[in-house]
């Protein structure tokens, strides 16, 4: 039997810019563009106009191929509008490529805006059963872990108030709450827990940790490294939604760093008068270096220090 969480092959995603966005039609929107949609065509092309002449193509993925076993944790990094949030909108089924295609084999649970999945008008209690039942899940099953659900969360007083009342914040701890403890076999988390305080991060973090020693497979986007390389065995680096590099976390996490991250370790100061200091001592070159490597290697939390 394969073991195989998560096979994309040459996936792709583009979207459009600039023109007129697209909606999903009801039946009365396609009849009535196939009664006057022809005349609107003919107009344009009188006057000598495209649909698409404003609209900008922007290919969020690119070519991206991988493959995920189940029970690891992958940890994907890259810039802002590298392509993470894409690749995870596809795989979680949000949205469909464009070009290839990508199978999953288990249920996914996904955490990728706050408040993703919950009905705004459905109060906590009754969006963990929507949930749990998207999931596949039986109401015996829900009912177990409710109780956990709620008090990791930490919203038991509103449980019963419609989300559309809840703060960010208490979106948040719900969400990944019910994302994490509904026993999906695929947990897909981004980079959301931003948004929430230390203390909740921590925990959000340890009971990733604990997912992830249960054998379930975890997708985790973060700009955090630290995080990205204690709790993932792979890491993925995207950019421009292209696939750079797949390999052990900490090679990838530390060529990330060293050619993607712009960071200035070195600075001279050629023009006495625009030293900083006094009269009597200017500084002429200041250098932050590791105490062992140079100038280019890079430096983060995992970097050795001396006390």
């Amino acid at each position: 039997m394969s073991n195989i969480a998560i096979r994309a092959e040459n996936l792709g995603k583009m979207y459009r810019i600039g023109g007129k966005q697209e909606r999903y039609s009801t039946l009365r929107d396609t009849l009535v563009d196939a009664i006057i949609g022809p005349m609107r065509r003919m107009r344009r092309l009188v006057r000598g106009q495209s649909a698409n002449d404003l609209a900008e193509e922007i290919w969020a993925l690119a070519d991206v191929s991988l493959e995920v076993q189940h029970g690891e944790a992958i940890g994907i990094i890259g810039r802002n509008g590298a392509g993470k949030s894409t690749l995870l909108k596809v795989l979680s089924r949000i949205t469909e490529p464009t070009l290839g295609r990508a199978d999953i084999y288990g249920r996914v649970g996904a955490l990728l805006e706050v408040g993703t999945g919950f009905h705004p008008e459905l109060t906590g209690r009754e969006n963990i059963y929507l949930n749990g039942a998207i999931l596949g899940m039986r109401r015996k099953e829900i009912d177990r872990r409710f109780d956990e659900i709620v008090d990791f969360s930490g919203v038991e007083k509103f449980i019963d108030t419609p989300v559309k009342h809840y703060s960010s914040g208490m979106g948040l701890r719900l969400g990944f709450a019910v994302a994490s403890h509904l026993e999906p076999e695929i947990l897909v988390v981004d980079e959301v827990l931003a948004v929430g305080d230390a203390e909740f991060q921590k925990k959000c973090l340890s009971k990733m940790s604990d997912v992830t020693g249960s054998g379930r497979t975890v997708l985790f986007v973060s700009h955090n490294m630290a995080a990205i390389q204690s709790m993932c065995q792979r890491g993925i680096w995207l950019d421009h939604g292209r696939v750079v590099e797949v390999g052990p976390v900490e090679q990838v996490v530390a060529d990330y760093l060293s050619k993607a991250v712009v960071a200035r370790l070195d600075q001279i100061w050629d023009d006495q008068t625009q030293a900083p200091g006094n009269d009597r001592v200017r500084l002429h070159r200041a250098r932050v270096k590791p105490i062992e490597g140079d100038t280019k290697d890079p430096i983060s939390m995992v970097t050795s220090i001396l006390l």
